[in-house]
């Protein structure tokens, strides 16, 4: 084993591993829908965090607002989406997701939550409080990364 090896908290493959089929697994997840990729992450995002502007959606998956308009009435016409008047603002508009899923997504997504959870649950409080961390601080390092990459383009 080499220095920086050791220096590793992770095996690198086996993480690089990870990111890899978990990348390509929803991947195909929106694929077997019918969704591109980015309208996926835009339901992913607005049933996160709720109603925004598509000015915010733009800015969060790095669209311009008019690929970011075109985005939304995808998701209209497949009923993730809807515009509605933003209560802060009767002026403005804001997008906000459905519930709906289309087609068989739950299931599809059903398929790799199971097993999580029971491996989730077969760790000590002490081990799934350090997943909660890394996935947290994982979440924030990407999301600061991609903000970066793109403004630097």
């Amino acid at each position: 084993m080499n220095a920086s090896k050791a220096q590793e908290p992770v095996d690198a493959a086996a993480y690089r591993r990870y990111l890899a089929a978990l990348t390509l697994f929803h991947e195909a997840a929106a694929d077997s829908v019918g969704l591109a990729g980015v309208d996926y992450q835009a339901s992913n995002l607005l049933g996160l965090d709720g109603p925004m502007p598509s000015s915010e959606l733009a800015r969060r998956l790095g669209l311009s607002l008019a690929a970011t308009s075109r985005l939304v009435d995808r998701l209209i016409d497949a009923g993730i989406a809807r515009r509605r008047e933003d209560p802060a603002d009767r002026r403005r508009a804001v997008v906000e997701h459905t519930g709906h899923l289309p087609g068989d997504l739950a299931t599809v997504l059903d398929a790799v939550r199971e097993p999580i959870a029971a491996a989730l649950e077969a760790m000590s409080e002490e081990q799934r409080s350090g997943v909660e961390r890394y996935v947290t601080a994982a979440a924030e390092a990407y999301s600061n990364a991609a903000r970066a990459v793109r403004e630097s383009a």
